[in-house]
């Protein structure tokens, strides 16, 4: 009885170690093409925010972290990624977070060329209702491209607001608070690039975060 259950014991380990060691081994064969398909995800969600021909720098390796909770919704660093043209500065990629979304945070990456103009916006995750909030999606509607080509300035700043709150953005039928999210998130990124050039500046690179 006792031998049994010790080569019981023996098996259970062997097979416990077995299936340890062939999880490992997937793990690393298949990591680095994970993280390759992860790379051309993030560039073509890139590439549609900056204009084709206006960058010809790695736009990846120039990953930056800024950190501003007033201006980017949230405590935690966000991504930005700069282009640029023979050296000269052509444009942005910033994540942010509308921390007031109907059904919680919308994280977003807003694009915008080197004199603050909006190229694009795009929602990366969100929590919205299905039908009504998550309109905010390009496959579901085009709301999201009325911030293409837009600024923002002190003349025009009353006009960043949904119509119900005397702004020029449509807000969707029975989900207003959803939109109202969104603009203000951009509103607020916008002021930032304005406000605070020094904060994208001197962000530190995202290899050098631990």
């Amino acid at each position: 009885m006792l031998n049994s259950m010790r080569k019981n014991g023996v098996t259970l380990a062997l097979f416990a170690l077995a299936c340890t060691a062939t999880v490992v081994l997937t793990n690393e064969l298949t990591q680095d093409k994970i993280a390759h398909q992860q790379q051309l995800e993030k560039l073509r969600t890139l590439s549609a925010l900056l204009p084709e021909g206006s960058y010809d720098n790695d736009l990846v390796a120039s990953c930056k972290l800024v950190t501003n909770r007033e201006y980017l919704g949230s405590d935690q660093p966000m991504p930005l990624y700069s282009a640029t043209l023979a050296g000269v500065p052509t444009g942005y990629a910033l994540e942010t977070i509308a921390p007031d979304g109907y059904s919680g945070a919308i994280r977003m990456v807003v694009g915008t060329d080197a004199k603050g103009a909006v190229s694009a916006v795009r929602v990366l995750t969100h929590k919205e209702t299905p039908g009504l909030g998550d309109k905010i999606e390009l496959k579901k509607s085009s709301w999201i491209d009325s911030f293409v080509g837009r600024t923002l300035t002190a003349e025009n700043a009353a006009t960043w607001a949904v119509k119900k709150d005397g702004g020029e953005f449509d807000a969707f039928t029975g989900a207003t608070i959803t939109p109202r999210a969104v603009v203000k998130a951009v509103k607020n990124l916008l002021l930032l690039q304005q406000k605070h050039p020094e904060l994208l500046r001197d962000a530190p690179s995202c290899d050098a975060t631990p």
